[in-house]
């Protein structure tokens, strides 16, 4: 691999948000709303690639996603206001007040051609959903205290709606409650303690299943109005449930951290009579398992400790390979630092603020693996903070460390930094063309003379920066063919004659930056792109993507090069294919051309092309055995990939020089210090 000096920097103090709600779509994507007023969506059939994510916002957080209209996506938060989310410019389209003080739920009907909310005033409201907007229809009975949870029969005549010790079934026609069941409050510990009804699922039988804050599981029969089941899973409570599309299975998340599933199977081989069974217990989160879904074949769970879990029905799983395994994801699948590489400075993204950190030093030297002393420390040189409630979108820096750029959904902030010895003056540019406000990526050129903005509809915004800290925009690059969808990443080449755009829709257009146009389009891949990086001396376009495939195309040539035609016909090897994290960053060896640095969350990788693909018999991770071989035989059984997964967790990765990495980690331990107690439990033997 090479000897690098390593700057192990763990000075991010990245937190994820808890997750609130979540909301599972047929055609696979996956839309979670955190307690911090983002939402991201999921491409299930994309190795569960986070493939959008709207910023949050302070006063906009949402307690209830659902799918609508096709693939239309809304909320409803404490706010008292509907959402719905442009999931193609990733920002809000609109806000309609319900005007029904706060919403705590918000169901679909099975058409999708309707809204019902769930309101703080015992209201319940149903809104029609139009081509460009939602309108209010009417509302159902209102009924005393807050409705806490939504289900729609799958007739779509009936509601069932859960508050404080009932369930009520409404008719949708009439607008009436037909049926009330009062939930018992005996198990609460006393006859004043208020059950609370978080979540209801209203099963095509008839059936309604509950979850309430007395750790009870309960099956209903919602025409005679009588408790059939009930099954106490936890001495707290239980929080969300979600029902499998065949009504055969149910996922329970609860406020233990624990997720049960409840499967509905025959009472004798042979016999006709089923019954609700809890079968399989999980206990993969430390805090409230606030959200749950149900998909054909996986249960997932999201809850206060910010991991969304995605585990595999291993029925439904053809064979025992990587697809059975439980993914955790708890970091973004993108990039949140920015590296000034010729000033050796960190530029840190936290949802409010921005930290900028210049590296430590060292003057010693020593041997493989060996921690060398700090003659100087990192010096935390400011913190920039972003005002509004809007949370910042994208950040970057400079390569000399004079610039600084951020953006959040409606504003694009540009500042000029000046730097001393002990003193950094920051000067904010106060005219910055509306044109490039909302920006989804930003990106300095190598000699900072160009700030690209990535925009809507694929396009992007290019400004020219002047030493006096003034800022104009020259021109806007279009792609060839209209996008609906945003351009999420860029990659400007360092001769600053070529520019790489990704679109959401997976397009990659290269644009030439001296005719200002489209140079040529890489050939669509059929998923989602995660990083890509131009060569600072071929020229060649390295492209990561959420199957980990690795692609370089030929920008002169316009087409895959001799090394890209090769991976893919040999292929990559079954483990680097297996892993579970997308490779978020590309950077490239200034000496050596043939060598590429990647990373994810669980490694980096220095991908040497000059060297033959391993083959699947092959060790991928084959690094700490090389090390005890002769030189002849290292270089014999030497192959591309040179792994390394010493540091981990990983958020950045990137090459300062020839001899100097920087690594930036976020143990799990520090993010579980951050977190709030969980709900006491007792351990056996104290």
């Amino acid at each position: 691999m090479g000897e690098f000096q390593v700057h192990r920097v763990r000075l991010f103090a990245f937190l994820p948000a808890g997750i609130r709600c979540i909301s599972a779509h047929s055609s696979s994507r996956l839309a979670i709303g955190r307690i911090d007023g983002s939402v991201e969506i999921y491409n299930l059939q994309a190795n569960s690639f986070q493939e959008k994510v709207i910023p949050g916002h302070e006063t906009r957080i949402s307690e209830a996603l659902c799918w609508a209209g096709g693939n239309r996506l809304f909320g409803a938060g404490l706010s008292g206001d509907i959402i719905e989310y442009d999931l193609e410019k990733l920002c809000v389209k609109y806000v309609l007040d319900a005007f029904g003080g706060p919403l705590w739920s918000m169901v679909a009907d099975p058409t999708g051609a309707q809204l019902a909310v769930g309101c703080e005033d015992g209201s319940i409201k149903l809104f029609h959903v139009l081509p460009e907007r939602i309108q209010f229809e009417r509302n159902l009975d209102r009924q005393k205290g807050r409705i806490l949870s939504l289900f729609w029969h799958a007739s779509g005549a009936r509601i069932a709606a859960g508050s404080i010790d009932l369930i009520r079934v409404f008719d949708v026609k009439s607008g009436h409650a037909v049926q009330r069941h009062l939930v018992d409050r005996r198990r609460t510990g006393s006859h004043t303690r208020e059950c609370v009804v978080w979540s209801v699922v209203f099963l095509s039988d008839g059936t309604i299943v509950s979850a309430d804050s007395s750790g009870r599981v309960q099956f209903w029969d919602s025409e005679m109005g009588t408790l059939l089941q009930t099954s106490v899973i936890s001495s707290s409570a239980v929080l969300s449930l979600a029902a499998s599309e065949a009504e055969d299975s149910i996922v329970v998340g609860t406020s233990e951290g624990a997720v049960y599933q409840f499967q509905l199977l025959q009472v004798k081989a042979g016999s006709a009579e089923r019954q609700w069974v809890r079968t399989k217990p999980f206990q993969y989160h430390t805090h409230d398992v606030r959200a749950v879904a149900h998909t054909a074949t996986a249960l997932i769970s999201g809850g206060l400790d910010g991991q969304l879990v995605i585990r595999p029905l291993m029925e439904k799983v053809e064979s025992r390979s990587y697809e059975a395994a439980v993914r955790k994801v708890t970091f973004p699948h993108r990039c949140l630092v920015s590296c000034a590489r010729k000033a050796r400075l960190l530029l840190f993204q936290y949802p409010q603020h921005l930290e900028l950190w210049r590296l430590g030093t060292t003057s010693a030297t020593g041997r493989d693996g060996e921690v060398l002393p700090v003659s100087c420390p990192p010096e935390h040189l400011l913190q920039l903070k972003n005002k509004g409630p809007e949370h910042i979108r994208s950040s970057c820096i400079s390569a000399w460390g004079t610039w600084i750029a951020y953006s959040t959904a409606s504003r694009l902030c540009l500042y000029r930094v000046q730097l001393a010895d002990e003193h950094v003056a920051l000067q904010r540019v106060r005219k910055v063309p509306k044109v490039a406000c909302g920006a989804h990526q930003l990106l300095f050129s190598v000699d900072s003379t160009r700030l690209f903005v990535a925009s809507d509809r694929g396009s992007v915004h290019v400004l020219k920066l002047l030493q006096s800290g003034v800022c104009e925009h020259l021109h806007t690059l279009q792609p060839s063919s209209e996008s609906p969808e945003a351009a999420l990443l860029l990659a400007v080449s360092a001769d600053g004659r070529w520019l790489a755009v990704a679109s959401g829709n997976g397009t990659v257009t290269i644009y030439n930056l001296k005719k200002a146009k489209p140079h040529c389009v890489v050939p669509v891949y059929d998923c989602p792109v995660t990083a890509l990086a131009i060569h600072p001396v071929t020229n060649h376009l390295v492209i990561a993507y959420s199957d980990q495939q690795v692609l370089e195309f030929s920008i002169l040539d316009k087409a895959y090069t001799p090394w890209s035609r090769k991976v893919q016909q040999q292929g990559l090897h079954r483990d680097w294919l297996e892993r579970d994290t997308p490779i978020t960053h590309i950077a490239f060896h200034p000496q050596q051309a043939d060598q590429v640095l990647l990373h994810d969350t669980h490694m980096f990788c220095l991908l040497d092309k000059s060297l033959p693909l391993p083959e699947d018999t092959a060790v991928l991770c084959n690094q700490p055995s090389l090390k005890q071989l002769s030189k002849t035989a290292r270089h014999s059984n030497a192959h591309a990939f040179k792994i390394c997964k010493k540091y981990q967790p990983l958020l950045f990765v990137d090459l300062l020089d020839e001899k100097s990495l920087v690594v930036v980690e976020r143990p799990m331990m520090d993010i579980k210090a951050q977190l709030p107690p969980p709900v006491y439990q007792k351990k056996f033997g104290t």
